[in-house]
């Protein structure tokens, strides 16, 4: 482990809120990677509210973005979050088809996204616009800057978490953190102090 959760009893009241709130409407299945973030009140605020903003909230179809998710997910080798399902179309089937995608094994839409996403995450000096071309023979321009950036944001999120080692905090245990928890170190600062009220 490298960065010990904030205990959950000790987090922010607002941060905790927000984590609740996420739990709740099935944005979050577990809050330990969250609770390495809420180190900082800036960073756990503007990923919930990005988050938020997109999840189940978006012009392309649930399917699709959780796909993008799992295999975002997969390739980062996040074992929690590659386990975890929120659209309930996916498969065991459709899990296994991820890790090497092939266009018999999903819809033209699905297999154009991954392989935006692959694109995106391995060799993205070869996005070219013959690659938005070819994206706009199934997908809307708004679906394209929407599903572009889905792609971005898991594939940040998901390597952020695995350079804090959020992926490991919850099977190691905390004498094990490279930075344990001190309670100095959170900031504890109120979330409209560092995100535009309203904003």
């Amino acid at each position: 482990m490298r960065i010990e959760p904030i205990p959950y009893d000790e987090l922010p009241e607002d941060t905790r809120a927000m984590m609740e709130a996420g739990t709740a409407s099935g944005m979050y299945t577990t809050t330990i990677p969250l609770q390495i973030v809420a180190y900082s009140t800036a960073a756990m605020t503007a990923m919930h509210r990005n988050y938020e903003a997109t999840f189940g909230r978006g012009v392309l179809e649930s399917r699709l973005v959780e796909l993008l998710r799992l295999h975002s997910a997969q390739k980062a080798m996040c074992v929690p979050c590659s386990s975890s399902r929120k659209d309930e179309s996916i498969s065991d089937d459709d899990l296994a088809c991820l890790l090497e995608p092939k266009a018999a094994d999903f819809s033209s839409r699905e297999f154009a996204a991954l392989q935006f996403f692959d694109l995106l995450a391995d060799e993205h000096h070869s996005i070219d616009d013959d690659t938005f071309r070819s994206l706009a023979e199934v997908f809307t321009t708004a679906e394209i800057v929407e599903m572009a950036y889905l792609c971005s944001s898991f594939l940040g999120g998901h390597r952020l978490m695995h350079a804090i080692g959020a992926f490991a905090a919850a099977e190691e245990g905390a004498a094990d953190a490279v930075l344990a928890y001190r309670p100095g170190d959170v900031d504890r600062s109120r979330v409209g102090s560092h995100i535009g009220e309203g904003g």
